[in-house]
């Protein structure tokens, strides 16, 4: 290991773990050495000041246990690190601030296929054995070093042609089991390079010696669906799938080339990734494909959301289990639906430029390490405005707005008031530019954007004819929300009191994906109407608030949910009612 001095050091400290590892010696500039509490301790020959570079050997073994970091077996070897195993095979300092070249040499049967890291400088056969040397050219964090060998492995070949010199190209290799689906593994295998050319006209040329992927093998331990290892992709066993390789295959920007500075920042891996998952079907399959993939990581956030922010800057200091730090809802789905969220703010031109100004500034970022702040800080500068106001609430903020909106319209001064107000209880009110749809009675319409920047907000309107109705946020782009449907509609001359509570049948029904729900109030109450799937589980709450005596009608965009019966329930004062709606994809 060579590393230089930023400070007066006698020693130095690396993670070790004691009951995966034993410390045999250390020479070079190692003179003696402690390891207890999974640290090891080096005591240097001599003193180094700030600035010296200094090298020290450590002789050490892997012992005979199952640590899920190291593994052997099913007639192969493996290494699975994130995010904190490297320090299981390794000595090391295991932070993913650290990023240090690699120079493995690995001695296997000669019927072994091995990868790692980087480039392969030799492979020589002598005998029954195979001498593999990889290198990388690039620095490496910890968790993303690697090495996969397997007795048997299959190996294709393909190369990908740069975009900086098309006469110029890299390696992609693929390592697979027998028994696999070749005809998934060949459909992958046409699709990584117009990928990487995608990706690169995105997020700048990409940055490493090589592209790898590697199937597990059955039975070997691999617990993920694949792990974005720099320069070599785990997957689990057969998985060539094209939304899980490009979600993967995206981490060489987002994750590898740039690496988190702290796990309170791995949200800038995950979330990155699965929003390139998108992009991807956008590219391939079109807008609508890119949005329903959006739409499904919005739903998956407003189901299983646990209550907590995206960004935990505890998380910097103390490591949180693999649980919480990759929950799927938050850290992946609601960090790609901040993006999507981010693109609508910004518009399409800025946000792709700020996001390519990002990834392709190598002062500070590209093939180093990048912390929230200076993520955001550095999206500001690119887009030439102040990004705080967003950023800071989607991402260190918990939860999401729960819109109660209301409009009235006066058909003589032809005038919309609207009143865009949340009601969320454990988060603050949230700063979202919202788009308002007008319709009219000659059958035209017109969008309008507004600022919304506090809980209860009146925005009113005069048009030059006579509006009938409005919708809010008519695209859904402000996808992590409830609520957003308007109520309270007065009709021409004023409000109606009913003297009786009513449910309407919803119109239309069947439904794809919005219908309007329609009631009445007899008198002020608090009024709520919720939303039931088939086993009886609320998963909309379309309205929750005191109303007054008065007709009112409300719409529910089930763009995000399955195909099936849901029922409606409407509650009044001592006034229950449920109906039945069908949503028809």
């Amino acid at each position: 290991m060579t590393f230089k001095a930023d400070s007066v050091l006698s020693a130095i400290q690396l993670n070790a773990v004691n009951t995966s590892l034993t410390i045999d010696s250390v020479t070079l500039a190692g003179k003696s050495f402690a390891h207890s509490g999974d640290i090891l301790t080096i005591t240097l020959a001599s003193t180094l000041q700030p600035g010296d570079t200094a090298s020290v050997r450590i002789y050490y073994r892997h012992n005979n246990v199952a640590d899920h970091a190291f593994y052997a077996s099913a007639g192969m070897a493996f290494t699975d690190c994130e995010p904190e195993g490297a320090r299981k095979w390794f000595p090391c300092w295991d932070r993913p601030s650290d990023k240090a070249t690699l120079d493995l040499t690995a001695k296997v049967p000669a019927t072994v296929k091995l990868g790692s890291n980087g480039r392969l400088a030799d492979s020589t056969k002598n005998a029954d054995t195979i001498y593999y040397r990889w290198i990388s050219r690039d620095p490496i964090a910890t968790y993303l070093m690697v090495m996969t060998g397997k007795v048997g492995y299959n190996l294709d070949k393909e190369y990908w042609r740069t975009l900086a010199n098309p006469n110029d190209s890299i390696p992609v290799l693929f390592y697979w089991n027998a028994g696999e689906s070749v005809a998934a593994l060949d459909d992958i295998e046409t699709k990584i390079l117009p990928m990487a050319t995608h990706y690169s006209a995105l997020f700048g040329e990409y940055p490493f010696e090589k592209i790898g992927l590697a199937t597990i093998a059955p039975g070997a331990g691999f617990i993920w669906g694949g792990m974005e290892n720099q320069t070599l992709i785990s997957l689990e066993p057969g998985a060539w799938d094209e939304d899980l390789v490009s979600h993967e295959f995206a981490h060489h920007w987002f994750g590898d080339m740039i690496s988190p500075g702290t796990w309170a920042d791995v949200w800038l891996n995950e979330a990155f990734a699965t929003y390139c998952e998108a992009l991807w079907d956008e590219y391939t399959s079109g807008a609508a494909s890119y949005k329903n993939t959006i739409l499904d990581d919005a739903n998956e956030y407003l189901v299983e959301n646990p209550g907590w922010a995206i960004y935990n800057q505890q998380w910097a200091v103390t490591t949180p289990d693999v649980n919480t730090m990759f929950n799927y809802a938050i850290t992946y789905c609601k960090g790609a639906c901040v993006l999507h969220m981010l693109r609508y703010v910004l518009g399409d031109s800025v946000f792709f430029a700020s996001i390519k100004a990002y990834a392709t500034d190598s002062a500070n970022f590209r093939l180093k390490n990048v912390v929230t702040d200076d993520f955001i800080q550095k999206m500001s500068d690119a887009s030439g405005q102040d990004l705080h106001w967003f950023l800071d609430e989607w991402l260190k903020e918990p939860n999401h707005p729960i819109y109660q909106n209301t409009y009235s319209i006066d058909s003589v001064a032809r005038k919309v008031m609207v009143n865009v107000n949340q009601m969320q209880e454990n988060a603050p009110a949230f700063t979202m530019p919202v788009e308002l749809k007008f319709s009219f009675s000659d059958g035209s319409d017109s969008t309008i954007r507004v600022m919304n920047t506090a809980y209860n907000q009146q925005f009113t309107f005069t048009f030059a004819k006579s509006p009938t109705a409005v919708l809010f946020d008519p695209n859904n782009n402000i996808v992590l929300k409830q609520g957003g449907a308007f109520t309270s509609v007065r009709p021409q001359g004023g409000n109606v009191h009913p003297l009786v509570y009513q449910l309407d049948q919803n119109y239309p029904n069947p439904f794809n994906p919005a219908t309007r729900i329609n009631f009445a109030v007899a008198k002020t109450t608090l009024v709520t109407l919720k939303i039931y799937d088939i086993l009886g589980k609320e998963i909309a709450v379309l309205t929750n608030a005191t109303m007054n005596p008065g007709e009112y009608s409300i719409s529910w965009d089930a763009a995000s949910m399955p195909s099936g019966v849901y029922f409606y329930r409407l509650q009044a004062g001592e006034f229950v009612q449920t109906k039945k709606l069908i949503l028809l994809k």
